[in-house]
């Protein structure tokens, strides 16, 4: 996904006499930013105020409005940064992979193993609304339009080694996969063990993948999801 500092939300106000935000030069936004994630892992979002962020990030509160037309624009600037830094992170796993089901599998087991990673995804306060579901209620349409866009490359190279029948719409397969993704993230698993990779590839190669392509689904003996031996394995665990 690709942040757009100081854009905001799509009909955020802009107060009245704050000027427009200029092109960062100094280093002061990605400061701004960063003070910002800061705050909002010690205060939630419904507590943040520019004021406290202007304060950690040692400028203004003229400063802050410099950048960001405001306290909605900074938020969603926010959640921007920390989507892009967790979507870069997963694109470097699924590069590494030469086949769309082992791409799409291994996405799958990243966003998995990652939703509370404190590095890769903003921390909220306990009893806030998960990364996911913030950016699920407040950024949606955007989240997902950058997602597809993320998947078209990898399905025409997939088009190109003859892993997908003929004709297959590569946006609406995207969406699909991205569809997908956001399952992962969001909804518990009941037939398999959504903290088990092994489970998750398995899954994904049965179900998820397989019907994009030309023929009748592959052999899968090594790769058999047993639903009735679901052992919660200890996140980093051997798959």
């Amino acid at each position: 996904m690709s942040s757009r500092a100081g854009t905001g939300i799509a009909g955020a106000p802009r107060p009245a006499g704050a000027p427009e935000a200029p092109v960062a030069a100094d280093g002061t936004e990605e400061r701004i930013l960063a003070a910002a994630e800061l705050c909002l892992a010690r205060l939630g979002l419904a507590r943040l105020s520019l004021t406290d962020v202007a304060a950690r990030a040692g400028v203004s509160r003229g400063a802050v409005y410099l950048h960001f037309a405001g306290r909605r624009a900074l938020i969603d600037a926010v959640l921007s940064r920390a989507a892009d830094r967790f979507v870069a992170r997963c694109a470097e796993i699924v590069s590494r992979h030469r086949t769309l089901v082992d791409q799409v599998a291994e996405a799958a087991v990243f966003i998995r193993n990652h939703q509370g990673d404190k590095v890769l995804t903003l921390r909220l306060p306990a009893d806030e609304e998960s990364l996911f579901a913030t950016l699920l209620t407040a950024r949606l349409d955007r989240m997902v339009e950058d997602w597809v866009e993320f998947w078209i490359p990898y399905l025409a190279a997939a088009d190109q080694r003859g892993e997908l029948r003929e004709g297959l719409d590569h946006r609406q397969a995207s969406e699909w996969i991205v569809r997908m993704m956001l399952s992962f993230a969001i909804m518990p698993a009941v037939s398999f063990d959504a903290d088990r990779p092994v489970q998750v590839r398995a899954f994904v190669r049965a179900f998820i993948v397989d019907g994009l392509g030309p023929g009748p689904a592959t052999d899968h003996r090594d790769t058999h999801v047993h639903p009735t031996t679901k052992h919660p394995a200890k996140r980093g665990q051997p798959s």
